[in-house]
């Protein structure tokens, strides 16, 4: 059976502060394309939904999940994090059995 990924607060509290920032309520896309130095790396970014996405929805603010990375991302965490060396929407991803130092490529 395919967990969905989940998403945190704190991501979607991101999401909420972008929106107010910007004036414009995007969904951020996650998905997994083929290439990055592992083998596999996540394609994040605001984006519009499409037929074929599973959409996680809190308080107005959506994540995309398109139905060909859904199952790299199984069980995953989308989280948001914030630290000296910059800020950025992370992965927790227990599908991957190795991912490149800065965490936007991984390995299956």
């Amino acid at each position: 059976m395919t967990l969905p990924p989940r998403v945190t607060d704190r991501a979607f509290a991101r999401l909420a502060e972008i929106a107010e920032e910007t004036g414009d309520i995007k969904a951020l896309r996650v998905a997994v394309d083929g290439g990055g130095c592992s083998g596999f790396q996540y394609d994040i970014r605001l984006d519009d939904p499409t037929e074929d996405d599973m959409v996680l929805e809190k308080d107005g603010m959506k994540v995309l999940v398109d139905a060909v990375s859904l199952p790299f991302l199984s069980n995953a965490v989308i989280d948001f994090s914030q630290e000296l060396i910059g800020a950025r929407f992370v992965i927790e991803n227990p599908n991957a059995s190795s991912s490149c130092g800065c965490g936007v490529s991984f390995s299956m």
